[in-house]
């Protein structure tokens, strides 16, 4: 498996604050963003890559393992404080600010065997559980990133391991941790019974733009006063592009617009979906002019006189 630099992918240093990770990755989700870019497969391989990068090094777990064992440090989660024995026992192996850690596992091309490689951290094999059974389970458990929009239209992945390419199946609406099991693949055992399995544990990437619940999904909408005061459109994301909403008059902050339909599909029945809330958050206008101040409180006499013949 090819080394990835995610502080590279980000554009970032070593020892960049998490602000600043933060910041870079906005810039550059916003960037390659599906809906910015239609049909562009490089700007889709690109934001994948990024939205990887970014859920490992915002994590500060993930990012001490990313440094200490580089980008295969999610196939050792589940091995407590082996993983810092062991990189503290090779330190002088370990990626540096230069160097790349692909020199400490060897460059992973496809067809080659990966037992070893898992065998170094599981002491030959990990259970599903988490804990350590040596040789005679074998089994093999390891994390897989994957974006919003892939939980949302399916997708293949293709990795080499025993000798063998092997294409994992995504459904249309995995969800964060969801386990998929490929039978037979995990770890050889030594007693010369059958081998393991591996398990794979989706782990759905955060998108800038929505919230997932279940099978609904919430999008924060900004409005200007005017907008909400006298209603009328705005335009807000969804997975399969943007749509124009109709914001009712005297919307305040916090109304809830529930979009029929465009949330994500139920797994296993495509064609069910959840829905879309659209949250809107009402933002006052600033640095106002004279005159626009004065019609401010043309405005508020206005509703006092009614407020007053009212009463």
């Amino acid at each position: 498996m090819d080394y990835k630099d995610y502080y590279k992918i980000l554009g970032v240093k070593k020892e960049a604050s998490l602000k600043d990770i933060k910041k870079a990755y906005r810039k550059l989700a916003s960037k390659y963003h599906p809906d910015k870019n239609p049909d562009n497969k490089g700007a889709e391989e690109k934001f994948k890559e990024v939205n990887e990068a970014n859920g490992v090094l915002s994590d500060k777990e993930k990012r001490e393992k990313y440094d200490a064992l580089g980008s295969n440090w999610d196939a050792y989660q589940h091995t407590g404080d082996d993983w810092r024995k062991y990189a503290n026992q090779n330190g002088q192996k370990r990626r540096s600010s230069q160097g790349d850690a692909s020199s400490f596992y060897g460059q992973q091309n496809a067809g080659e065997d990966f037992s070893s490689f898992f065998e170094t951290f599981f002491g030959g094999a990990q259970a599903r559980g988490g804990q350590q059974t040596g040789f005679s389970n074998g089994d093999i458990q390891a994390e897989m990133p994957i974006t919003l929009l892939e939980a949302y239209q399916g997708s293949k992945r293709t990795f080499a391991i025993h000798n063998s390419n092997l294409r994992i199946h995504i459904k249309p609406g995995s969800y964060d941790g969801q386990q998929l099991k490929i039978k037979g693949k995990g770890q050889s055992s030594v007693q010369g019974g059958n081998s393991g399995d591996l398990f794979i544990i989706l782990k759905v990437q955060q998108d800038p733009r929505f919230q997932r619940n279940g099978n609904d999904l919430t999008h924060i909408a900004s409005v200007d006063v005017y907008t909400a005061i006298l209603g009328g459109k705005i335009e807000v994301p969804t997975l399969t592009g943007n749509v124009k909403v109709t914001v009712p008059k005297e919307s305040e902050t916090g109304k809830t617009l529930r979009l029929k339909g465009k949330g994500m599909p139920f797994y296993g029945k495509p064609a069910q979906y959840g829905d879309l809330l659209v949250k809107l958050t009402v933002n006052l206008p600033k640095n106002l002019t004279t005159t626009e101040e004065e019609l401010f409180k043309k405005l508020q006499d206005l509703r006092e006189k009614k407020t007053a013949n009212t009463n």
